[in-house]
């Protein structure tokens, strides 16, 4: 039997129709709890914009939960991984190592700081930023010293390191820590999936200097458009909160400013949200870990594919589920995809490589074959915690 002929494509689809019912979203918020008496306050006592109570209520609980010493909250993860990147001092000209399989946000952020995305591999087992890669290519290309980081091929600096958890799996952080080290680079986390997930028994976010969050309408928990930075040190996330709110300088009634900054921080209607969502957030992870637990099952049998699970060093929150197909069946990648469309079941292939997009076609990279393996054999499946069977007991 051929590769190809062992891939079932209609019974992919049968079996994926009988773990979620026909139009389930790929991940749709869930509303079932604060979340309309939080919002009625804000509007009923008029604190709907970036001052109120519920945005210090909420990045309390962000650090809380996720162990962080400080949290900012911003209008978007993008926003927040922009000023991560102003923050860790990136310029323009400058190079920033992001992931090519990643989505666009990771390397526009690195734009618009007028700096150049240099792309990196991923590897196959977290489908995140490959360290020992990484280290092999920056041993050829980049020479560290007393002033910094250089690319030799571009005679640029390069001034930080982004990788981002793709899909909730944490990537392999502490060697990539370690390269980061040995080549002065700034560790910056992309964490815009993995609220929930761990690794090594710590939450994701806490290895890099700073790390952002997001809390898009399709996120594990959502504030409608939001995002936060996480960070440990004290005087960085005081940085971090006055320049996302304009940098404007403390005074009773004057409105002054000592740098360009920017309006990123969460209205307070939105993270009136954002805490009934973070009430709920133990019960949305175990309900995505079971449905993820039912995909295994269920796809366990089926031949020309695997369901992708959390790294051996990893709790993942399995934001998006996925199936990578074998080796040699990436074309047919398109054939399950129009099957399970047939059948009214949501599907989505990866995001394009980075380096594939026409504004970064020209961009620094190393070999990123893992890369574009995995973006022609991966495809997401419905993961909303709604698809989750009662719990049992």
């Amino acid at each position: 039997m051929s590769a190809a002929s062992a891939l079932d494509v209609e019974r992919v689809a049968r079996v994926l129709g009988e773990v979620v019912p026909a139009g389930a979203a790929l991940h749709e918020p869930e509303f079932a709890g604060n979340e309309w008496t939080y919002v009625k306050d804000c509007l009923d006592s008029g604190w709907v914009s970036s001052a109120g109570a519920y945005v210090d209520r909420f990045e309390g609980m962000l650090a809380d939960f996720t162990g962080a010493g400080h949290a900012v909250a911003t209008v978007n993860g993008t926003a927040a991984l922009h000023a991560c990147l102003v923050l860790a001092g990136t310029e323009p000209g400058d190079e920033v190592i992001v992931p090519a399989l990643t989505f666009v946000a990771t390397a526009n952020a690195v734009s618009y700081c007028g700096a150049h995305p240099h792309f990196a591999d991923s590897e196959a087992r977290t489908l995140g930023l490959d360290p020992a890669k990484l280290e092999a290519h920056l041993d050829d290309v980049a020479e560290a010293g007393d002033g910094g980081c250089r690319n030799t091929l571009t005679g640029r600096p390069i001034r930080a390191v982004i990788c981002m958890h793709t899909f909730g799996h944490p990537v392999d952080l502490d060697p990539l820590a370690e390269v980061c080290a040995r080549f002065g680079l700034t560790l910056i986390e992309d964490a815009a999936e993995s609220l929930g997930s761990y690794y090594k028994g710590r939450h994701t976010g806490l290895w890099g200097r700073m790390s952002i969050l997001s809390f898009n309408g399709n996120k594990t928990v959502t504030t409608g458009g939001g995002g936060a930075i996480l960070t440990n040190d004290a005087q960085l996330a005081e940085a971090a909160r006055h320049l996302t709110t304009t940098a404007r300088q403390p005074h009773r009634w004057e409105c002054a400013h000592d740098r360009v900054g920017y309006n990123y921080r969460l209205p307070n209607i939105n993270a009136a949200m954002g805490c009934a969502q973070l009430e709920q957030l133990p019960g949305f992870l175990e309900r995505k870990r079971r449905l993820a637990e039912t995909y295994r099952t269920a796809l366990a049998g089926a031949e020309g594919l695997r369901f992708f699970t959390e790294p051996d060093f990893a709790r993942s929150n399995y934001w998006l589920n996925a199936v990578l197909l074998d080796p040699g069946l990436a074309d047919r990648r398109d054939a399950v995809l129009a099957a399970c469309d047939d059948g009214g079941i949501t599907t989505r292939p990866a995001w394009t490589p980075m380096h594939r997009l026409k504004m970064y076609e020209h961009c620094p990279r190393m070999d990123l074959g893992t890369a574009e393996d995995l973006s022609r054999r991966l495809i997401a499946l419905p993961s909303s915690p709604r698809l989750a069977a009662p719990a049992h007991g």
